[in-house]
């Protein structure tokens, strides 16, 4: 039996966090869940189990001296894995290769038909490089899946949309000459947050010219704002004609959020997933796969998800 929507999740995804009262601690998966169930989601989305990706899988977007890195640091659980926002801990490889893994599960979930759409709480690491972490993204499970998908499925146009409060440079810089990968990214202003990247002049380079879209905002941006450019998104993503919708729906672009500055309630993050389900069935495949991002108050990013699931049923 197809579904609507399904979510990937369960105790080795929320294996992926940082101790010591890091920002991104490992009990960003149980306050979404307890949500999730307090909605009565649990009743009618079914719950699917993600899977480690394999080293392969990994290499498919990131350079084997760089999963190798990540594996020797994993196993001393020293240092850190980039200048010093994302700290290395016993075990972050294997963490981190399953949050690749469950993104991985949610799209073969998509493209085989088993569901229409998929949420993965615990991913979209979009800051990371394809030799490097950054922002406390280790491994990229977001280019992972769009080079996969690609390779394995044939598509021609993969859209990555994220409304992440930071830009989702990971993803831009990788795929920025790359014309089948149409990007669409309203965030913070870098001026005041977080990579410092992501102007409007940055449209993609080379064949890829005009296909990247970054909608900067202000600190204190709200609803009315994205309400503002969020059609530019839309038309940008209707010349295209995707064959498959990523969202990244990080939560750190709502009021509240301790490291960021925008104003958004979780009516936007919901809104957007409304929005590319909706565009995904215009087009007749209705594929839609969302990555929960960032995100660092807790009752945010639980609100925040279980409106994006919601709305991609």
């Amino acid at each position: 039996m197809s579904h609507d929507v399904a979510v990937v999740a369960g105790e080795r995804l929320a294996r992926y966090g940082f101790p010591d009262g890091h920002p991104f601690g490992p009990d960003r998966l149980g306050a979404f869940m307890r949500e999730f169930e307090a909605q009565g989601l649990g009743a009618a989305v079914p719950v699917l189990e993600p899977r480690a990706a394999s080293y392969d899988d990994l290499c498919a977007f990131h350079s084997a001296s760089y999963v190798d890195f990540v594996r020797e640091r994993s196993q001393s659980g020293q240092g850190f894995l980039d200048a010093g926002d994302t700290p290395a801990f016993r075990g972050v490889y294997e963490a981190a290769a399953m949050v690749v893994g469950a993104s991985l599960r949610a799209a073969d979930a998509v493209m085989t038909g088993e569901v229409r759409r998929a949420f993965v709480p615990i991913a979209g690491l979009h800051h990371a490089g394809r030799s490097h972490a950054a922002g406390f993204c280790v491994f990229n499970d977001c280019g992972v899946v769009i080079e996969q998908v690609r390779k394995r499925c044939g598509l021609h146009r993969v859209a990555y949309v994220d409304i992440d409060a930071h830009h989702g440079d990971g993803v831009y810089y990788a795929f920025e000459d790359d014309p089948g990968v149409i990007f669409a990214d309203v965030h913070e202003d870098g001026e005041t947050l977080y990579p410092g990247t992501g102007g409007r002049e940055e449209t993609g380079r080379g064949a890829a010219a005009g296909t990247k879209l970054n909608i900067p905002v202000p600190a204190g941006a709200d609803d009315a704002v994205f309400a503002r450019v969020w059609p530019t998104v839309l038309d940008h993503l209707a010349r295209f004609e995707p064959e498959l919708f990523l969202l990244q729906s990080g939560a750190d672009s709502i009021e509240g959020d301790p490291i960021t500055h925008l104003r958004f309630s979780p009516a936007s993050h919901g809104r957007a997933a409304r929005d590319l389900a909706a565009f995904a069935d215009r087009l007749g495949h209705g594929r839609v796969l969302a990555f929960g991002g960032g995100g660092y108050n807790r009752t945010n990013l639980a609100k925040a998800w279980c409106s994006v699931v919601e709305n991609l049923a």
